[in-house]
This record gives C-alpha cells, structure tokens and sequence, in this order.
C-alpha cells in the first residue's frame, strides 16, 4: 500500500529538499589554495567525506567565487575548520572577495604543504590534492584525497567550530 498524501503533507519537490537541508547545521569551512595565477580562500558551506577508504572529502567552490578562478589551475586545496572563537575568519572569507581584498594580508597564515596558505587560527585542517573536478551545478566540485594536516586544539573532537547558523547574518562577497 502506498501513501496518498494528504493536504496538511503534501508539498512540492523543492520544498520538501529545501526542508531536509534546513535541518543540518554543520560546521562551515574555510578553503584556500594556491596556483599559478594565484593565492585564494573562500567560505564553504557545502563540503562531506565521500568514502572511508580510501579517505575522500567534496568541497563545492561557486562557479562565481574569486576561488573557484584559482582553483582551477591548482593541484591542492586546503581545508579549514574555524573555532568560534575566530569567527572573524568567517567573516573574511565569506564576507570579502578576492576581487577586492588579499584576505591574507587581514589574518595571519603560514605556508604549508605544496605551497597552500594554511590559517593560523583554524583548529583543524587537512591539505588535499584534487583527484577530479564535478560539475555539481552553480558550484564545481573538487574531490580531494588527505595529504597532510595540523590539529591545533586539544580535543577536536569537542571544538566548538563556526556552524552555517553562525554565518547567516554574512553578507557574501559574491552571490552563489
């Protein structure tokens, strides 16, 4: 038997999508990385582990973000996870655009593996090479295998990381 829905449940296909990814209020990450053409970061929302083994993690950069022009011709991105105690991070790297801004001249960072800036205030973060580019819609997809990484924080398993409900007052440096 199947359900027949009724008018209190019944709803249209984005609306019950757009319900569902309402719920989750996951951490936010900051990425950079760095090409030829130069060095970049972005606030990303839309990020996961793809598989366990061998160890795979998506990020979604937007087609209209300065980053996703950098990321282009890069081999490696770096992922950041921000406590809230650095929120400011969050603000920089969501709310300016590289078009405008070197967003590293307002934080402090340091060189990391294969060349990326790594954010000195980030609590966790892993550098991943780009094994293939996704056409996900307004966003491209990088699937990245871990080749390195700094744990900062004592327990990251309890940190307090910036969530996307920390960022909905951001007003973003480029629409998605």
């Amino acid at each position: 038997m199947t359900d027949t829905p009724t008018p209190d449940n019944r709803t249209s296909e984005t609306s019950a999508f757009d319900a569902v990814v309402a719920v989750g209020d996951l951490p936010v990450y900051v990425v950079t990385t760095v090409s030829p053409t130069g060095r970049s970061g972005c606030l990303v929302g839309f990020a996961t582990q793809t598989s366990i083994d061998p160890r795979r993690f998506l990020v979604g950069i937007s087609r209209s973000n300065h980053t996703h022009g950098i990321a282009l011709s890069a081999e490696y991105l770096a992922v950041h996870l921000i406590p809230r105690g650095h929120a400011e991070m969050i603000e920089l790297f969501g709310g300016e655009t590289g078009d405008e801004v070197d967003k590293f001249a307002r934080c402090r960072w340091f060189d990391g593996p294969h060349g990326l800036p790594i954010l000195s205030d980030s609590g966790i973060w892993f550098a991943g090479r780009i094994l293939e580019r996704l056409d996900v819609g307004d966003h491209l997809g990088y699937l990245l295998e871990p080749v390195g990484g700094g744990i900062r924080v004592a327990d990251p398993d309890r940190g307090e990381w910036v969530r996307l409900a920390d960022t909905r007052s951001i007003e973003p440096g480029h629409s998605a």
